[in-house]
């Protein structure tokens, strides 16, 4: 493996299961901002490069990294039901839970904290870019990495699709994770890094706990469909 202060966050992302979870906890983007290096993130993120390299080499041999499942020795097929099945389905179900909980609290609390407005119609801009985006994926591109995938296993040829190439609907995925990775970031500011006031019902307390579960999740499934599922599907079509 390269010196891990000269790889990008991506790649340690990718080759060290462990490092989502340290890059969380430091705040570094690893999914959309993924192409900087080591270095680069941590000046960004206000920590330093050595403690986060003692962090990343303690994660390559850590009990947590070893169970984790390895996504690029994973079938397509396989990491595209994890996908589905881990992300898609929380996402689809907080969507539903947080559009009513957004709603109530603002309602309960908005004249007091002028800034649940905000946060409310920011999260609804992210539900309105998530859930045909999802659907774009399970209906259209999904589909078709299973079917190249399937194609390349018994030697078959696999028909052009009306996209021509994998890399079209792939490059219109990414664009929209950065676009609902700004509303993420856009979330957290707002929420200054989801801290409730002193006079935070349950529900409001609940509403910030659930928007930065959210958050996370989204982090872990953009990076694994950025930097594992859309890089691999790419050369599958091009080596079939």
């Amino acid at each position: 493996m390269n010196s891990i202060e000269t790889m990008t966050v991506r790649d340690l992302a990718v080759e060290i299961p462990g490092a989502t979870r340290i890059f969380e906890k430091a705040g570094i983007d690893y999914c959309c901002g993924g192409k900087r290096s080591l270095a680069d993130a941590c000046a960004t993120a206000g920590v330093t490069l050595e403690e986060m390299m003692d962090s990343l080499e303690h994660a390559k041999t850590s009990e947590a990294a070893v169970k984790e499942s390895n996504f690029l020795t994973a079938t397509l097929s396989e990491l595209i039901n994890h996908i589905v099945e881990t992300h898609h389905e929380f996402t689809k179900s907080e969507i539903l839970r947080l559009r009513a909980l957004s709603e109530k609290v603002y309602s309960v609390h908005g004249l007091n904290h002028p800034e649940l407005e905000t946060v409310r119609s920011v999260f609804q801009s992210l539900a309105a870019e998530l859930e045909p985006h999802m659907m774009k994926e399970e209906r259209v591109l999904f589909p078709y990495i299973t079917a190249m995938e399937n194609a390349a296993r018994h030697q078959l040829s696999v028909a052009t699709p009306p996209f021509q190439t994998v890399a079209n609907p792939v490059r219109m995925m990414m664009v929209e994770h950065e676009a609902a990775g700004y509303l993420l970031e856009r979330l957290r500011s707002l929420t200054s890094n989801y801290s409730v006031p002193a006079d935070a019902c349950i529900s409001y307390q609940t509403l910030y706990q659930a928007l930065e579960a959210l958050e996370k999740d989204l982090h872990q499934h953009i990076h694994l469909e950025n930097n594992i599922l859309f890089p691999r599907a790419i050369d599958l079509e091009k080596n079939g």
